[in-house]
């Protein structure tokens, strides 16, 4: 499905002291950066905040007078989006996957769908709105009050037909507010079970990558390699192995099958070289006699 991302930046942060909240890093990544990743696939993504550094090209608007509130936010930002979906984020969700994105996106009917958090609380900055009523209730509200500055967003969500959505991952909806949100999404994703999908989703953002990662072959290979022939062999082996789906890739091969490739024949090489020490120790056990000696005795 078409669709244009509209992320919310500006806001003043008061729990955080005024930090500049998009930009704080979780997992060595901003925040504004983790967001955009979730929406990478948007026709037109556009953000709405003081213009930064970011990992993909994005359009940036402000309110007028900025600080004006997520209402006027949106206004500013629907003027750069032609979409007849337009998906609406803060800028704050260390946590949003592309999944959850997709789910609100293709939810069915109404004017929209709204992430439902954990806790049964519709968030309505995660979530994914035709964008005629939404134009449209922005501009009764902005005749009726003369100004959207300062206007709360329930003003506009209580007029719109919104399906409420549960993401599959629990913590989808989890924004950082405070320095203690902050410090538990730094937290969590160093968890056992999350930190290498983090770290590898991490890595490929700073290299300008996307390529499915097959985690488990890689570390069976790296295994196989320290194991087989020795420790500092793991990490160079399964840099050889990307190179090899680099150079795949650039003669037109698809580069996920050039790694599984890559890996299968690696991993075969590191098993033989396994098999020949092996062999050789059999071979050099007590009583016999390694190359390059001479049998003597009595005989």
């Amino acid at each position: 499905m078409t669709y244009d991302a509209l992320v919310l930046a500006g806001g003043a942060a008061r729990r955080l002291g005024g930090a500049d909240k998009p930009g704080l890093l979780v997992g060595g990544r901003p925040l504004l950066d983790r967001v955009l990743d979730a929406c990478a696939d948007a026709r037109t993504t556009v953000v709405v905040g003081g213009r930064r550094p970011t990992a993909r090209p994005v359009h940036w608007a402000q309110e007028d007078p900025p600080g004006g509130g997520p209402v006027a936010a949106l206004d500013a930002g629907l003027r750069h989006t032609t979409a007849a979906r337009v998906l609406v984020l803060s800028a704050d969700l260390p946590f949003l996957d592309r999944e959850t994105v997709r789910a609100l996106l293709d939810a069915p009917g109404g004017d929209g769908a709204m992430l439902r958090d954990p806790g049964g609380r519709d968030q309505p900055l995660v979530a994914a709105y035709r964008a005629e009523p939404l134009r449209r209730e922005i501009a009764l509200l902005a005749a009726e009050h003369g100004t959207l500055t300062g206007l709360p967003l329930r003003a506009v969500t209580a007029e719109l037909d919104l399906i409420p959505v549960t993401a599959a991952a629990p913590l989808a909806s989890f924004d950082c507010d405070t320095w203690d949100d902050l410090a538990a999404a730094r937290a969590r994703i160093r968890e056992h079970g999350t930190v290498l999908e983090q770290w590898i989703t991490a890595v490929k953002n700073e290299l300008g990558i996307d390529i499915a990662v097959d985690t488990k072959t890689l570390l069976d290979l790296a295994r196989d390699a320290a194991h087989g022939v020795a420790r500092p062999a793991a990490p160079l082996t399964t840099f050889l192995v990307g190179y090899a789906a680099a150079h795949a890739e650039a003669t037109g091969a698809d580069p996920a099958r050039a790694v599984a490739e890559a890996s299968r024949k690696a991993a075969d090489l590191a098993l033989r070289w396994a098999a020949e020490a092996a062999e050789t120790a059999g071979s050099e056990g007590p009583g016999s006699q390694g190359p390059g000696t001479e049998k003597t005795g009595s005989g």
